[in-house]
């Protein structure tokens, strides 16, 4: 046995070693592969910030209307360096337009969840 295999390395034996595809049709196969990727990928991503999003606007409005009901407002945003660390953290708005952290949300934001009266977080 030998070890050299010609057809793997992409020449047709007994063709002098020429390649099978030229330079230019790889180069565009690279880049089809490239694109294609990207198009399985990005609506993954796009998706999962939305979800997220909304998730976090929900457990945000309810903390808010359980911890501060005299707010005018809400906000939901993703902090790397918040007060509740990196993630989601949900913040009531005055009518002042001043913003009073309520809670972490956590990297991934989940429902919100009602806490009977007497029962620590």
């Amino acid at each position: 046995m030998t070890d050299n295999h010609p057809e793997l390395s992409g020449y047709e034996p007994n063709d002098n070693y020429r390649p099978l595809r030229g330079k230019h049709f790889s180069s565009i196969l690279r880049v089809v592969v490239v694109l294609g990727l990207i198009a399985l990928v990005v609506p993954g991503v796009l998706t999962t910030m939305r979800v997220a999003s909304d998730t976090a606007a929900n457990a945000c409005a309810t903390a808010v209307a359980q911890y501060y009901p005299v707010a005018a407002d809400f906000d939901a945003r993703f902090d790397f360096a918040g007060p509740g660390g990196f993630g989601w953290q949900c913040y009531a708005i005055d009518v002042n337009e001043r913003d009073t952290f309520v809670t972490p949300l956590g990297l991934i934001p989940s429902a919100p969840r009602q806490l009977a009266p007497g029962t620590p977080t």
